[in-house]
């Protein structure tokens, strides 16, 4: 491992087997945290146009992967095996904050470094309960929607924070109480209260986001609602699907205004 952050986020991105990848974050965080890390903030490094990531799962069109009900064991596995899925990708994510943006504040780096770090430990608790339920990560297939969000705005920090975080991890928030219901319905109480663990940490993510958004759009003078509701005309035309979190998405520190026209979307 270097001994340069930014550098060592590089390197852990590039690495294609899990539990390699896993170990490696772990050690990154604990050396930033002893104080054995140097932070190279202005260094332009070598874009990653793929994360490292292992053989399977096979990545298939969102469209085609099969959805199953949560009454049967291999159902359940395979809606944790997408949630795993979603979580190997965040730390990748993460990791790409860190290393492919230059000229940020040292606290940009550490928060994103942070947030991989814990995206570590959820995909630990989801695959261990996976295993639980007979299958391991790899056994279905997935989608790589989260990485093309990745692509399509690695050309722009402000653009970054405000769709990966805002949108795409705020989404979880939308969606995990009604996969939580469904869970309990199935008898699978311990998969709820993963999920309760996630959904507090992921509160925390979005608030990163929203917390650079913010700073950005005061950096460059712009207005964050024009800017934001701009970059959502331009990236999903379609508008966003509710239905939304709207206690959790004021927890993360979405501003008033976002919240009305969230609440105004949600009653078309």
């Amino acid at each position: 491992m270097v001994n340069e952050l930014r550098q060592g986020a590089h390197q852990c991105l590039l690495l294609e087997e899990v539990d390699e990848k896993l170990a490696a974050v772990r050690e990154l965080v604990r050396m930033q945290q002893a104080g054995a890390l140097t932070l190279a903030v202005a260094a332009g490094l070598e874009p990653v146009m793929q994360p490292g990531r292992p053989v399977r799962p096979e990545l298939i069109r969102a469209s085609r992967v099969k959805r199953r009900g949560f009454g049967t064991r291999e159902g359940r596995a395979t809606m944790m095996h997408a949630i795993a899925h979603i979580e190997f990708n965040a730390i990748n994510l993460a990791l790409d904050a860190v290393s492919r943006f230059s000229d940020m504040p040292a606290s940009f780096y550490t928060d994103w470094l942070n947030v991989a770090h814990e995206e570590v430990y959820h995909f630990e608790l989801i695959r261990a309960h996976l295993r639980h339920l007979g299958a391991d990560y790899g056994d279905y297939p997935a989608h790589g929607g989260l990485w093309e969000m990745c692509e399509k705005t690695a050309h722009d920090v402000l653009s970054r924070m405000a769709l990966v975080p805002r949108v795409l991890e705020a989404r979880g928030l939308d969606v995990t109480p009604g996969i939580q219901e469904k869970l309990a319905q199935a008898g699978d109480h311990h998969a709820v209260s993963l999920l309760d663990i996630i959904m507090r940490d992921e509160v925390g993510h979005v608030a990163v986001g929203n917390h650079w958004f913010n700073y950005l759009c005061g950096q460059r003078g712009l207005d964050p609602f024009a800017t934001f509701t701009a970059l959502i005309g331009e990236y999903y035309p379609r508008g966003l699907a509710g239905p939304y979190n709207m206690l959790a998405r004021e927890q993360a520190g979405f501003s008033a205004q976002e919240m009305t026209m969230l609440g105004c979307a949600s009653d078309v």
